[in-house]
Order: C-alpha cells, then structure tokens, then sequence
C-alpha cells in the first residue's frame, strides 16, 4: 500500500518457527535495515540478535495470556513511528496473515495512510511438521489441511466434515485444553485410535515431539510453549516410525508413547492415575 508520512513504512513480517535459517533472505535484510522493530515475544532470541544494533527494539507481545501492550497500543506505535519518517519491522513468529493479527495492523495503518508491506515467512505448522517428519497430506490419507487455534479447538467446532474428510488438523496454542479437545474430537465422528503428535519449540535445540492418540491426549505431560497439535492419519509417518504400522499392537503403542527430542523423558503413561476417553 502506498502512504504518504515523510517516507516510513511498516514490514509486517514472518520471523518462521524459530531456526534462525528459516527465516527469508528479505526478512533478514530488513532486520540489518530497520529503524525500529517491535516484535512478538515468541520470536526467538537468535533472531533478535540479527536486529542491527542501531535500531529501536521493543517487545510488543504476550505469553501465557499476559500482554505487555494493547493491540490498540501496537497500532498506534507502528502509525506513529512510520509517520516519523522511520522504517518499522513488526516482527511476528511464524507467518504474520497466519494467527498473527496482521489483518487488525493492516487495518490500521490503511486508515493512518501508512504504507506497508507483508513479508511471509514459514508459519509454524509447516516448520513443525517438517522438523517431525510429518507430511500435512499424503494422496493415501489426507488431502484436506485444517489450521486452528486452541481456544477454538476447546470450545465446540463443528468438525464433523473434517472427520468424514478424514482431514489433517493442526491447532496453534493448544495450551493444556487436550481433555475438551480430544473430546470434540471423538464428538465429530474422528476414530479415538486417530495419531496426534504435540511438538514443543519447534526447529529449534530444544524441540520435543510427544505421540500419542485422540482417546490418550489426556494423558500427556506439560511440554515447554509454545506447542502446537498435529491430529490425522499422516502423523503416522513421523519420523521413526514405519509408514503403514497399525497402532493398535501393543509395540507400537508403546513407541508411541515417548517423548523424543532433547530432554528425552519417560512415557507418563504408566503413571497417570486418569482413565482414556471413552
């Protein structure tokens, strides 16, 4: 979009899911460039460190529900820097179009006359599915791709033509709502023996990938946020695990129920005092 506020102008852009490599050769271009960035508070700190040391720098974000500025607040610091004659990186984890409110920024900035631009980068389904080894589709299981977030997941969706579908979901920011989840689930006709993996702080030193089923998400330990929830029939082909193994013998059960990654920690399953959904 084109402004007209002495020449500033706001990038929107994806900083991906976390492996600095990840990130766009025009992502990294604008971070050694910008005036000022004010990012998310997933953006990871390997990132931050490319920022030029020249810039203005501010976290803008919010975890675990706790917001250090009001969206309102962010609007009104990228307008007012831009129209200073500054050129502003608003930096998003993962994909700014994708659970990012970009669309509430863009908003914005058309009604301050602020030129802007969006900048994509790889949204973290695609890094997580990628660094567990997960394809999304597969012409022999799914060829419909469903991306959610938590809050939605936990309420009551109408996933019914997802199941029939035999879709792919993927939901951003789970939290810990798997009871709920796991549920609407089994509600909208998905097979309680359906393969979920949860992977924690995806592409990065620290990523864990736990794999479990819909009737056991219940039962999984607390991994470190952010997370995010991959449920379909493809989850089968993760990575240590033969294409095509039927879950239900008491083997693959097992190798299902443990958490890989670098903190490699026992199954919890034996443990959990809970019964499985029925």
């Amino acid at each position: 979009m084109e402004g007209n506020c002495l020449n500033g102008k706001v990038y929107l852009v994806g900083a991906g899911p976390g492996d600095p490599d990840l990130l766009t050769v025009k992502a990294l271009r604008l971070l050694r460039t910008a005036d000022a960035v004010l990012h998310d508070d997933l953006v990871v700190p390997e990132i931050l460190k490319l920022i030029s040391p020249a810039a203005q720098v501010r976290n803008v974000g919010k975890r675990c529900g706790t917001k250090t500025m009001r969206q309102e607040e962010i609007n009104f610091l990228m307008v007012t820097l831009a129209a200073s004659g500054l050129q502003v990186v608003r930096l998003k984890s993962g994909d700014p179009l994708i659970f990012g409110r970009a669309g509430e920024e863009m908003e914005a900035l058309r009604r301050a006359d602020i030129e802007y631009e969006i900048v994509p980068g790889i949204t973290s389904a695609l890094g997580a599915a990628a660094a567990a080894g997960i394809p999304l589709t597969h012409r022999d299981t799914s060829s419909t791709l469903v991306l959610t977030a938590g809050h939605r997941a936990a309420e009551s969706p109408d996933w019914k033509q997802f199941a029939a579908a035999k879709a792919t979901l993927v939901v951003y920011m789970p939290g810990h709502s798997y009871r709920e989840i796991a549920g609407n689930l089994i509600d909208a006709g998905f097979a309680k023996d359906t393969p979920c993996a949860i992977i924690s702080r995806a592409t990065t030193p620290t990523q864990e990938t736990y794999r479990t089923t819909i009737s056991d998400l219940l039962r999984v330990p607390r991994l470190p946020a952010p997370t995010l929830l991959v449920i379909g029939e493809v989850v089968r082909f993760a990575d240590g695990d033969v294409p095509g193994e039927v879950l239900g013998s008491f083997g693959l059960q097992q190798k299902w129920g443990v958490l890989t990654g670098s903190g490699l920690l026992p199954a919890a399953l034996s443990s959990s005092d809970e019964e499985p959904l029925v």
